[in-house]
């Protein structure tokens, strides 16, 4: 379900593959029962937010959902995003819980796969979504990564900055897309970096423009 999902979605499985993306089944304890096969400790598992608790029962917490992990620029998995399949599940978007592991406000989604890019093109795309990242790099922009929520912090400014300090902003054309620009901005130029927003006209958001326009 996973894969017909991201095949509608237009998604070449080199880029599945390279972004490491997946799919957790329907099952309530799945990944529960491996984990615990593997001698996983419980806590661990709700620490980190891959399993929850309820009156003694565990239970995963990404069920028949398409999943992101989130890799840091060391190449470490820190966390999952996991999408909704299903139209009358939500959250749409459930990802990963702050832990001692992963704190969203350090680390950007990509950016292990297109750090390199972004010191060649000594710039780089900021958009708002997993899959915004991911359509943009499979149409050949490749300088692309996504803030973990719309606020971009102030840690994830000197993280960019240890690439470039030049920052295009294209977040989502909607009201709040554009606040989070706005406050983007801000964050940006405080840490001297020097900021373009990018207005998506074709389109509520990147991953939508590039598929009507292609790169161009």
């Amino acid at each position: 379900k996973g894969y017909a999902y991201m095949k509608r979605r237009e998604i070449a499985p080199a880029i599945l593959k390279k972004f490491g993306i997946g799919y957790a089944d329907e099952q309530w304890d799945s990944l529960y029962q491996y984990l615990l096969s593997q001698g996983v400790d419980k806590k661990i598992m709700v620490e980190l937010g891959l399993v929850s608790e309820s009156k003694g029962k565990y239970y995963d917490k990404f069920r028949n959902r398409v999943i992101f992990p989130i890799i840091n620029t060391s190449g470490k998995v820190i966390g999952f995003g996991g999408r909704a399949i299903d139209p009358g599940d939500n959250p749409k978007y459930l990802n990963s819980p702050e832990s001692r592991i992963f704190q969203k406000k350090n680390n950007l989604y990509g950016l292990n796969i297109s750090r390199q890019s972004v010191g060649k093109e000594n710039f780089i795309i900021l958009v708002e979504g997993y899959m915004d990242v991911i359509a943009l790099y499979q149409s050949g922009v490749e300088n692309v990564a996504a803030s973990l929520g719309t606020a971009l912090t102030e840690n994830q400014a000197k993280l960019i900055k240890r690439y470039t300090k030049d920052v295009v902003l294209s977040y989502d054309a909607d009201n709040a897309g554009r606040a989070a620009a706005l406050r983007g901005l801000e964050i940006l130029k405080k840490e001297d970096c020097k900021v373009k927003v990018l207005h998506v006209t074709d389109g509520k958001d990147p991953d939508e423009y590039v598929k009507k326009n292609g790169k161009t």
